[in-house]
């Protein structure tokens, strides 16, 4: 049946998950923008608290951490290369472990570029991935510390996931990243009626995170770099992909 999956808004538009499995019990929430939103939505489904995950230090993501174990004591897992500005971890991991997490196996991934250290959760039984900062609907996060060829790597990893895989990203910044995304192709027949829904939604007071691999494949310039059609939009036909996706992240940059 796979994991049940919660969105839990945060401070103005920040996303915590959290998740549960029902069979055993136990729930994880992934990043703590802040605490009380997340302890509600334990509280109304009954969830006891078994582990945090950490994507990133930055203080959007883990601020309500200390207010969270206050009241609900769990184990907490964060990258070993970020464990020097990460509030202090019960577990450090690194890329191509792959730990227990509600039952279940979760691959972790380093994707690195926002920042260096930030790592997403791959949950390939329940077909999610957290990925924060990184991969986000229809964008990727602003470049802190990383690279533009660093980045890109790390979204190709994300890419090639199952295209059915749901992208739980950190914050709702969809709308604004589809006004950028039309600007690069304006003839993508699939992002206009993307961002026709993603207008339906925020009118009706919907997050529009999740979203699917595939539609991001099909919508997000920031995978679609290598394509030929957004490389001709911007006159970069004999570019290569990261050349590509430097010149979009540099355009969104200034949007």
């Amino acid at each position: 049946m796979g994991l049940d999956l919660v969105t839990i808004p945060c401070l103005s538009d920040n996303y915590a998950f959290a998740i549960h499995n029902p069979n055993t019990g136990e729930t994880a929430v992934i990043d703590v923008p802040e605490a009380n939103p997340i302890l509600e939505e334990l509280a109304s489904r009954n969830w006891t608290l078994s582990d945090v995950l950490l994507t990133h230090h930055h203080w959007d993501h883990v601020d309500g951490l200390a207010r969270l174990l206050e009241k609900a004591p769990a184990r907490v897992i964060g990258a070993s290369a970020d464990a020097h500005r990460l509030p202090p971890l019960d577990l450090a991991i690194q890329d191509g472990d792959t730990i227990t997490v509600c039952s279940e196996n979760c691959e972790v991934m380093d994707v690195s570029g926002h920042t260096v250290g930030h790592v997403a959760f791959h949950f390939p039984q329940s077909g999610l991935v957290f990925t924060a900062d990184s991969l986000m609907a229809l964008g990727c996060g602003r470049l802190f510390e990383g690279t533009p060829e660093l980045m890109y790597n790390s979204l190709s990893k994300l890419a090639a996931l199952p295209p059915e895989t749901l992208i739980c990203s950190g914050h709702e910044y969809t709308a604004a990243n589809g006004k950028f995304a039309v600007t690069i192709e304006p003839d993508n027949a699939r992002l206009t009626s993307r961002l026709n829904a993603i207008a339906v939604a925020r009118a009706e007071g919907q997050p529009t995170v999740p979203s699917t691999l595939a539609l991001e494949l099909e919508t997000n310039p920031f995978l679609r770099v290598h394509t030929g059609s957004l490389k001709a939009n911007l006159g970069m036909l004999d570019a290569s992909a990261t050349e590509v996706f430097a010149e979009v992240r540099a355009r969104k940059d200034t949007f």
